[in-house]
């Protein structure tokens, strides 16, 4: 591996998407520190531009093209003062559409996907080496092979200086990849299949963040629940077995996981609700769908049913849990009877929060091919509606709360002064009149409000021994 040289540079990265993309979007930074880049807030300072991208929101690639249109002027500018920019794109985008970006946009120095970030810095020395050729022989180094090493194998600890920067919370990857192939999505063919890493891997890491100050611990995955890593004997550990083993860490008070698939939610992770308090009573539980017919189309290999007697489980294994979904409307060949049907099931469940999309054909998946198109004034029809529900759902699920008192994590200032705010167990933002000398810990919290998106909050006062 090429070591750059001494004196530092800027690195600005530009994250579109989920919160794997957050979470790469760090470990790139960490792989590159060694080599003397240090982050930086603006674009326009910066030596090296990567743009971390998504595939799933609609028009992904144009947006990407937009902001190369962009920064090929930044570079312009950077030039004629006598500096320089490169330009990499990395993430899902890059995966599908490796040779294209370079051939659209000749700016571009590096194009990777997600399975390359180990070998950011090899890339970005021999991205160098080509700029000193002539201009017709440079080409973008180019790497969506999905490759048989492990990348965490080879990716840097994460810096403790910079994890204590990045606050009390933080993403943890234990699972990527998807071996479902919902006909709608890109991410088996972008992120590849279903790969976990090893239990001590994760058990490491966690207590690296933990020991950086680290409060709360998302576990991250394409299919979070599919999570089948080794321990040290080659058995293979369920999500829900690595719950109890990172319950385990002393220091860490608070532990999620997304996104789940319906089809792994087993009885060792139900469990895990019942008997671990560290694990927090939300969860993110895709359904897409209430439509028989249509989860099939979807190739979701559920019914609405079975998602149902899923939910009736959860919940008895933990009453209080609070639900978010995905639901997308306007599936091909999607009759008003389906999407009825959607709205059914989500006054049936009664969801805390949700996400909700049209439909939009992705090339290269299943769905991109089939007939019988919604009209888009239709899926706005239909979008609307579903929002209005879901909306006044979360509405009435934060007014359920007012009364009652909850443990509230800490985690920043507040937007007034004299405020304070953090999250409850099922992830609203809370904002209470309180000093800086509470953020750091959970506190007992009464709720006595509600605004547009977070409850208002007062401490309890602690009763005299």
């Amino acid at each position: 591996m090429t070591e750059m040289r001494a004196n530092t540079k800027k690195l600005f990265i530009k994250t579109y998407g989920c919160q794997m993309n957050v979470y790469d979007s760090d470990r790139m930074s960490d792989a590159l520190a060694p080599h003397g880049y240090e982050t930086t807030l603006d674009m326009a300072q910066a030596d090296l531009v990567l743009l971390n991208t998504c595939h799933i929101r609609e028009k992904a690639s144009e947006k990407v093209f937009s902001e190369l249109g962009r920064l090929k002027e930044l570079q312009g500018e950077r030039r004629a003062m006598g500096g320089d920019m490169m330009i990499g794109v990395a993430g899902c985008v890059a995966q599908a559409e490796g040779e294209e970006i370079a051939r659209r946009a000749p700016v571009v120095d590096m194009v990777f996907g997600p399975q390359a970030y180990h070998k950011l810095p090899d890339m970005l020395a021999r991205a160098q080496a080509q700029r000193h050729m002539h201009p017709s022989l440079k080409k973008a180094v180019i790497d969506t092979d999905f490759p048989e090493e492990d990348k965490f194998e080879h990716l840097p600890a994460a810096r403790k200086e910079v994890t204590i920067k990045r606050g009390l919370t933080a993403f943890l990857t234990v699972q990527e990849g998807c071996d479902k192939f919902c006909s709608f999505c890109v991410v088996p063919y972008t992120r590849g299949a279903e790969v976990s890493r090893p239990v001590a891997q994760v058990i490491a890491e966690a207590r690296s963040l933990v020991d950086a100050g680290v409060k709360e611990i998302t576990l991250l995955g394409q299919n979070v629940n599919a999570y089948h890593g080794l321990d040290a004997a080659d058995r293979s550990v369920s999500l829900g077995e690595l719950a109890y083993l990172l319950a385990e860490i002393s220091g860490l008070e608070r532990l999620r996981y997304t996104t789940s698939h319906p089809r792994d939610m087993d009885d060792v992770l139900m469990n895990a609700h019942r008997d671990l308090d560290i694990l927090m009573p939300y969860l993110h539980l895709p359904v897409q769908s209430g439509s028989d017919s249509i989860l099939k189309a979807m190739n979701r290999r559920h019914t609405a049913a079975e998602y149902m007697a899923i939910i009736e489980r959860i919940k008895a294994a933990r009453p209080d849990m609070a639900l978010s979904g995905d639901f997308i409307v306007g599936f091909p060949g999607e009759t008003d009877a389906d999407f009825e049907d959607t709205l059914k099931i989500i006054a049936d469940v009664g969801y805390a929060s949700a996400y909700s999309f049209k439909y939009s054909t992705r090339p290269g998946t299943p769905g991109a091919n089939l007939g019988d198109q919604v009209p888009e004034d239709v899926k706005n029809e239909r979008l609307w509606r579903l929002q209005d529900l879901v909306n006044a759902q979360t509405t009435a699920f934060h007014a359920s709360c007012v009364g009652k008192t909850l443990p509230v994590l800490i985690e920043r200032p507040g937007r007034m002064p004299g405020q304070v705010g953090g999250r409850s167990p099922y992830l609203q933002a809370v904002h209470l009149d309180g000093s800086p000398e509470l953020i750091g810990a959970i506190h007992q919290v009464e709720i006595i409000g509600t605004s547009t998106n977070s409850l208002v909050g007062r401490l309890k006062a602690v009763a005299a021994a």
